[in-house]
């Protein structure tokens, strides 16, 4: 498996985070389908989109597929952050669900709040990509292995 070669001072691009979006994640991740829609220095922004197999009763995205998305955003701003490709482990995700997401896509926002020499915090936000209302907020903690 190959891995984008960056440095801390040369952050990745829109294509290298496009290809750890496909080296890095687990198949059922990537049948996901997320996309890298922005990124800057700790953050980045993918895009979920809507699938009947995201779906519950009612045509709700289901949490799991949320959680998913907010998780693998949130490595990707700790690349942007880092430079660089560093084993990290989830310690920590607090998950809020405001509002059910029916019927369209997701915009994942992750954001580095703090990045330590051993754990890195951040804030995700999920909200609907037609109507712009959010739908879910998390926070998480990584540890840097």
């Amino acid at each position: 498996m190959t891995h984008p070669a960056t440095t801390p001072s040369s952050p990745p691009d829109m294509a290298a985070l496009a290809e750890c979006l496909a080296a890095w994640f687990a198949p059922w991740v990537q049948d996901l389908g997320l996309a890298v829609v922005s990124h800057g220095d700790g953050e980045v922004t993918l895009r979920l989109p809507f699938s009947d197999r995201l779906a519950r009763v009612g045509g709700m995205v289901c949490g799991q597929a949320l959680m998913a998305a907010a998780d693998t955003a949130m490595v990707l701003a700790i690349v942007t952050r880092l430079g660089t490709r560093q084993p990290m482990t989830t310690v920590q995700l607090n998950t809020s669900f405001l509002k059910p997401l029916s019927g369209q896509d997701a915009l994942v926002t992750a954001r580095v709040v703090r990045a330590g020499k051993s754990l890195v915090f951040g804030e995700i936000d999920i909200v609907a990509a037609g109507d712009g209302k959010s739908v879910c907020r998390a926070s998480t903690t990584y540890a840097l292995l």
